[in-house]
């Protein structure tokens, strides 16, 4: 899965220690929603359902 490179710069504000579980998760999440690259705005959308605001 590519991320656009503001989604990994957000993703490096999550805490290291759970940040592959995030990853994957939005990767999921985004591979569900039939997208091949993971933005900013979908990654803040997925973040946002799963309660990490």
């Amino acid at each position: 899965m590519n991320w656009s490179a503001d989604a990994e710069a957000r993703l490096k504000e999550v805490p290291f220690f759970v940040r592959p579980v995030v990853r994957r998760r939005i990767e999921s999440m985004a591979s569900d929603a039939g997208l091949a690259e993971v933005s900013e705005s979908f990654y803040e959308q997925a973040k946002a359902q799963f309660g990490q605001n």
